[in-house]
């Protein structure tokens, strides 16, 4: 077995170096974090060490090649501005299979399963649960399809899609992040499907041009609409209520008094799901502060908006996760009704790796 130690600033650029140098079916024995060589190292940075191996003969021409082009043995290549480290929520924790023993080669493979995810963004303890769940056949594949699949069964207890709808539904978050426009697909959804449409109710009425908004797509869906300005106004409208309502509320936090207000009387009734709104581009850092500052609203349930807009959505999965939330849609783009899905573990493990959750589940 031909065996190589590669050094590069990230887990993707050390696992395009072994593919190129050792070929296709190399296999990844361990990954880690060491000291940079020379005086990167003195200074106090750390460089991903990969160390990979193959069956196969190895030309010494094209090793040779891939020595002098990537110096291997000497200093690691510089990464490009913002693109060195890890991305995800840290690198802390991250480690290597052992190659050694009884199923080392099995170990290898599933810690090349862990490289590739880390690689797309998923949190290093996540991406362990994934690779601890895939079988030692699928391990020798490694393919797109393993890596979705993988990524299902650790996220799975995360995604809330198949859960029951609830009488009231309200929507929380910073603003811009696409309440009411998921309102308004959400409501365009059932009345698709052939449903009694939805009550809507604007609790929002800081913003005219969004009331206004959400006012005209319940108009073109035939939702009963409201606007409530205050707490007594939202308390007789839910009264008043003959079906289930969605209620959009301002981008503000729940210290603010106007929506503070709204939350209690909300408190009041026992038939209450609060979602929270977050863009799908959400850092793993942004996202704790988010919920920290929200967490006051009890929210019951995760809304990730702006998909298309991500290259993952991994980062911010990996926080939900660690909290132990729910996610109950998730939105891929502006188009109602279109762009909305239930948030399934397929739909999640999809766009954590920066895909479509096209040919999931709908909302209804």
């Amino acid at each position: 077995m031909h065996q190589k130690r590669f050094l590069r600033p990230t887990v993707r650029e050390a696992l395009a170096a072994a593919r190129e140098t050792l070929g296709p079916q190399a296999l990844v024995l361990s990954t880690e974090l060491v000291q940079a060589p020379g005086w990167r190292g003195w200074t106090g940075q750390r460089v991903v060490s990969l160390t990979a191996a193959t069956d196969q003969d190895v030309s010494e021409d094209r090793t040779n090649a891939s020595e002098k082009r990537h110096e291997d043995t000497g200093e690691a290549r510089r990464s490009p501005k913002g693109e060195g480290g890890f991305r995800g929520s840290g690198v802390p924790g991250f480690r290597g299979f052992s190659s050694k023993g009884e199923g080392g080669r099995e170990d290898a493979r599933r810690a090349g399963i862990v490289a590739k995810l880390v690689a797309a963004g998923v949190d290093p303890a996540l991406a362990h649960a994934a690779a601890a769940s895939v079988s030692a056949a699928d391990c020798r594949l490694a393919s797109a399809d393993v890596l979705h699949r993988a990524l299902m069964a650790a996220i799975s207890a995360c995604a809330g899609g198949g859960l029951a709808d609830s009488r009231v539904e309200v929507f929380i978050g910073p603003p811009g992040v696409g309440k009411t426009t998921t309102i308004a697909k959400i409501a365009a959804q059932e009345r698709l499907a052939g449903r009694a449409p939805r009550g809507v109710i604007a609790a929002d009425s800081s913003r005219v041009g969004a009331v206004e908004h959400l006012r005209g797509y319940a108009g073109i869906i035939g939702s009963p609409f409201r606007i409530a300005r205050d707490a007594s106004e939202l308390t007789h409208a839910l009264k008043a209520a003959r079906r289930p309502v969605l209620v959009d509320t301002a981008g503000r936090l729940p210290s603010d008094p106007s929506l503070s207000s709204l939350l209690e009387a909300l408190r009041a009734r026992r038939d209450v799901v609060t979602h929270l709104v977050m863009p799908a581009d959400t850092t793993a850092a942004s996202a704790c502060r988010i919920l920290d500052r929200y967490a006051d609203a009890q929210p019951n349930r995760i809304v990730i908006t702006k998909v298309d807009e991500a290259e993952s959505a991994a980062p911010l999965i990996g926080v939900i996760c660690e909290r132990k939330l729910t996610v109950s849609y998730v939105a891929s783009g502006p188009n109602v009704p279109r762009d909305l899905a239930r948030a399934t573990p397929e739909a999640l493990a999809a766009v954590m790796l920066g895909d479509s959750p096209q040919g999931v589940q709908t909302c209804h």
